[in-house]
């Protein structure tokens, strides 16, 4: 690939990403502090997942048949941003519903967009899209660590007198936000992350030319309705339906973690204070670095298959460590260079093997076809179960969370022994008539 191309491939996927995880690790605690009700809270974090299933079937598809890729990533992130930002300045429920909903449906389609503008620009998607995708996970870290400074309580900083640089940052470190003061100071990361997506739509319109393509001859018009049709081959059915079950999981780990991460022990929790709970969680994203350089040698010498088992099995190992041991602040740290495994080594092969499994002519309603899990389905099924799961494990103020994180462990073990029995795709990924890909 290009330099220059690989370079602007790599920022775009640092903006896409820096965007979702300046805003999405603190809203669970951030929605109840503005007074709204648990139904209300669902209909917000189910704006997200929503949104994955509705663009399937336009977002995708305009950018499949009818609009060039970066076009369409450009006005997405205008009007998705302008949206993002007006979320910081309100506390009126239709309000903000409306605003999620629209940056929603304009911002979850870009996923697999650019995706999509990465594979159409790379010889090789195994060993280069690793590289690529690696600036995400920079980005979702960059998004983390800003914050760690914007959510301190500066009057105790002020208050100390810190002399010099050293002592000043080690007093600015150890003071962070907590309780209401925290959940106010939140309505930072909706500005961080519209500032984000205002620069994406600016940067996007250098991106290099991604045009629509038409329907290929004897396919279907409809590219998600073509995208649809290779579910008909049992090894892909059986892809998908297990990406729903690791996409539940892997939001279970959003859901609880943070909070996990922020509860006192005498609550069941591991005590972190408030400005380091997204830096710790953004460990995960780290070690994700490292296993995005070795994912294509892993994808040759695996395959497919294993390389996606061991990926659900990092959920099995990060939730049994959780459910075994809660009250150990180190081992749940160190625990969370897991992640890496976890993201890289399913969803981000789930991604390769879909650019090569699937018509070039639906690569972008091929994406959302998963993402309908993955962002969607997936999604949404962790936001109704998990918050009645985490009610039914609280007694007293005090969390059960051994049984609680046992759930999710188990699940991940089933999802792994699935993959390992019933996925056996072909050896060779060409399109035969009709999508189904010969031998590899």
């Amino acid at each position: 690939m290009n330099k220059t191309i690989r370079n602007k491939l790599f920022l775009m996927m640092v903006l896409e990403f820096f965007i979702w995880g300046a805003w999405l690790p603190l809203i669970f605690g951030y929605l109840p502090s503005l007074g709204f009700t648990p139904g209300q809270q669902s209909m917000i974090l189910n704006a997200f997942p929503i949104a994955a299933i509705v663009g399937m079937f336009f977002s995708n598809q305009f950018a499949d048949r009818n609009f060039s890729a970066e076009r369409f990533l450009a006005f997405s992130h205008l009007v998705g941003g302008a949206a993002m930002m007006g979320l910081a300045f309100t506390r009126d429920f239709p309000v903000f519903f409306t605003l999620m909903l629209v940056h929603c449906l304009l911002y979850v389609p870009t996923i697999s967009i650019t995706n999509s503008i990465a594979f159409a620009n790379m010889k090789d998607a195994q060993k280069e899209f690793g590289i690529v995708r690696m600036g995400g996970t920079i980005g979702w870290i960059l998004a983390a660590w800003p914050f760690t400074f914007i959510l301190v309580d500066w009057a105790k900083v002020t208050a100390a007198h810190p002399e010099g640089m050293v002592k000043w940052l080690e007093v600015v470190l150890s003071s962070g936000l907590s309780g209401d003061p925290l959940k106010e100071a939140t309505k930072w990361t909706y500005i961080v992350a519209g500032t984000a997506s205002l620069l994406l739509a600016g940067f996007s319109l250098t991106l290099p030319h991604t045009p629509a393509k038409k329907a290929e001859e004897g396919a279907e018009s409809l590219a998600w309705l073509e995208a649809l049709k290779l579910l008909k081959h049992p090894f892909i059915l059986v892809l998908w339906l297990v990406t729903l079950l690791d996409s539940a999981v892997h939001n279970s780990y959003f859901m609880w973690t943070g909070t996990f991460l922020g509860t006192a022990v005498d609550k069941g929790g591991v005590g972190i204070p408030g400005n380091w709970i997204m830096p710790i969680m953004s460990i995960g994203q780290v070690a994700e670095i490292l296993t995005m350089f070795i994912l294509g040698a892993t994808l040759k010498r695996l395959g497919w298959k294993w390389t996606l088992v061991f990926g659900i099995l990092g959920h099995a190992a990060r939730f049994g460590v959780y459910a075994l041991a809660p009250q150990s602040a180190s081992l749940i740290i160190v625990v969370q260079i897991l992640h890496g495994i976890c993201y890289a080594f399913f969803f981000a092969t789930v991604y390769i093997f879909v650019e090569e499994f699937f018509p070039k002519d639906a690569r972008n309603s091929a994406q959302g076809l998963f993402n309908v899990m993955i962002l969607g389905a997936g999604a949404l099924l962790a936001g109704f179960v998990c918050p009645q799961l985490f009610s039914q494990m609280t007694v007293d103020g005090v969390v059960n969370f051994r049984k609680l994180f046992l759930i999710p462990m188990s699940l991940a073990l089933v999802g792994a022994t699935l993959l390992a029995i019933f996925f056996n795709p072909p050896a060779i990924a060409a399109k035969s008539e009709g999508g189904a890909p010969p031998a590899h």
